[in-house]
This record gives structure tokens, sequence and C-alpha cells, in this order.
């Protein structure tokens, strides 16, 4: 048997190890800007709800509750104007990660099919072509493609790394195109609500990008950032519903579920805005501080407009930044992580606490 790891890049974080040795050296600890990864308290209205549903003794469906899909239906209308949305359209993930690394296993995809995805990108896309076998390319462009027909393409705005932001014109020209081909395209938002400056975000599914239909279009978002809910591991994907159903009746199969009480917490976090705006906050506070810290040590941020993240550089090969950054007990991320044309940026997550961001900040000036 051939061993499926074998297949797979190389898990791209084990390479900081030595770098997060030297910042956990600092006299004060570590900053570890790293990972995105939510410090904060999770909301005391999902708290509160999947409390409630503690007891739940029976089976969670695939398909999830009518209830928690509605839900969906109705966070998108109301805070993306995404209209036409049906129950039939939305499904709910054990996490964004599992579905992107996924996709193309459960739609059948293989070595004859061309995945396309951002050239600077989560690895996640990656993974998941080298999971089936299949071709993958890299491009920013659609004439990079040339004339092939690609069986699936990603895209993501707001980025990861990078968080720049595509505009109206350039998704509805992506949608066009992917529709003229018979390619699926899927859009991952998981940072859509994680806006700094403009130009704004707006979803695939919006009908100024994808007209009066959402044929072809999938879309995938993440509670993890925006309520504080990685550990719930409550996501879901939404669109096309005849895609949306052949993923359900793969999906059923393989006994993926979210469960119950997890669906239940995710109603409460859709169906409560305050709570995201007082995260919005905190994080906009944090971003500015750290922001002003990387300018005034000689860094440039470029895009970053949206997501968790500043797309920062000295001019110089990433990991020279990370190691400069690691002797002040710092660690961030290389933008090698992302695709060879990040080689001379670093992501910077500005999700630590508010004592450990001023920690960096003064360590940076």
């Amino acid at each position: 048997m051939s061993s499926v790891s074998s297949r797979l890049p190389d898990f791209p974080w084990d390479k900081l190890t030595e770098y997060a040795a030297r910042a956990r050296g600092h006299a004060d600890g570590i900053v570890d800007l790293s990972v995105g990864t939510p410090v904060d308290p999770t909301p005391a209205v999902v708290q509160e709800a999947l409390a409630a549903a503690a007891d739940n003794p029976g089976y969670p469906t695939t398909i999830g509750l009518p209830e928690s899909r509605q839900a969906v239906i109705d966070w998108l209308s109301r805070r993306f104007g995404v209209q036409g949305l049906g129950l039939d359209g939305v499904l709910p993930l054990i996490g964004s990660k599992e579905l992107i690394a996924s996709l193309a296993l459960h739609l059948g995809l293989g070595a004859d099919d061309l995945i396309v995805y951002p050239e600077l990108a989560y690895p996640t896309y990656e993974v998941g072509a080298a999971l089936v076998g299949a071709r993958h390319l890299a491009a920013d462009s659609l004439t990079a493609i040339g004339p092939e027909r690609p069986a699936l393409m990603w895209i993501n705005s707001p980025s990861n790394p990078t968080g720049k932001v595509l505009g109206v014109e350039h998704l509805r020209k992506v949608v066009e195109w992917c529709r003229e081909r018979g390619t699926l395209l899927v859009s991952d938002e998981c940072y859509l609500e994680c806006s700094w400056e403009e130009p704004r975000p707006i979803s695939v599914l919006h009908p100024d990008v994808c007209g009066d239909s959402h044929q072809g279009i999938l879309t995938v978002h993440s509670l993890s950032k925006r309520s504080n809910l990685a550990g719930y591991r409550c996501a879901f994907v939404a669109g096309d519903p005849a895609v949306v159903g052949e993923l359900l009746a793969v999906r059923k199969n393989l006994g993926l579920q979210m469960p119950g009480p997890q669906q239940l917490a995710m109603i409460a976090a859709l169906d409560d805005d305050a709570h995201v705006a007082e995260q919005h906050a905190r994080y906009a506070a944090r971003r500015a501080k750290l922001k002003e810290a990387l300018l005034g040590a000689g860094f440039t941020v470029d895009h970053s407009e949206a997501s968790l993240y500043l797309w920062a550089s000295r001019g110089e090969d990433c990991w020279a930044t990370v190691s400069w950054l690691a002797e002040r007990g710092i660690l961030a991320a290389p933008g090698a992580f992302y695709g060879a044309s990040g080689s001379r940026h670093v992501r910077v997550a500005f999700t630590a606490t508010d004592e450990r961001i001023d920690a960096a900040v003064a360590r940076l000036a």
C-alpha cells in the first residue's frame, strides 16, 4: 500500500519549531502572531445556547437542522445581501478546513482534472488537490490558465494570507469565465466580516456578482473568526443546490455530521450581531497598534485591508524576517508557506490578547 501522506506537501508549521523555541527564550515570553487563533471569550449568547442543548442524546443528521440552515440563509441575506438561497443550498460542516481538504475527493475528481487556486493561498487548497492526485495550478489571472477547463477553481476574498479584497467586477468576470467552461467556482469567504479598509468585501453569491442564479458556485464560511468559535468547529457551505445535494449524498455515507448542540450554538451566533461588533472593535484596535509599530520598525504593509493578518515585509527573504522577529520574542508566519511569491513577506496575526499585542509593540519599538 502506498502512503497517502507521501502525496501531500510537508506540513509547513513544523518548519517554525526552531524559531518558536528562540522566541520563547525572550525574558518576557513569546508573542505568538503566527497562527490566527481566537483568544477572546466565546460569546455568552453562544455558551448559553450550547449549555441549553447539552441534553442531546440522538444522532444528528448530515443535512443539519432546518433551523440551522435557515439561520445561515437569514445571516447571508441580512449581512451580505445574498438572495434566492433555499434550505437545499446550505450544508453544515465540521469546520471549514475539512471541506476545503476533502471537496475534490467528495466530488470524484482525480488525475485528469485541474484544480486552480490563488498564487498566495491557504495551503489546504493544494492539499485537497494532492489528496486525489489532481493536477493543480496557482494562478491569479484567468489568462494564465490558457485554454484549460479546470474542474474546480478556488478563490479567497478576503485573502489569507494577504488580506486582499477582490472587487465586484473581478468576481463577476471570474463567475462568467467559470460558467462558460463548466468549472465549479468555490469562494472561501471565512474572513468576510473581518474588514477594516476600502474596498469592502462582497460575497460571490451577491446578485451584483452572480446575477439571479447560484449555478456553478459555492461559498465556504466559518464562525471560528467572527464569533471566536474555533473550538466548536462550526462552518457551512452554501450555493448551487445541485452541488450541495451531491455533497450531502456523499457526506451522509461518511458520517460527516455537525453535532446537534453545535448546530444550536451556530444559530445563536448567526442571529446575534452585537458580539460580532464588539469583537470587530477589539481586532481593529489591535490591528491599528500593530500596524503602526511595524511601519515604525521599517516594515511595509501591503494589502491587509481585511482578514486578521498584516502582510508585512522588510524587503528581505521571509525567513530572515522570521529570525529577526524571533530574536525579539515575536513569532510570525513566513510568506513562503503560502506560495513562492510570498518569499519576501511575513504574515502577522493580530489575534493575540491586548497584553501580548502591547508587548509586541514595545519590542518592535
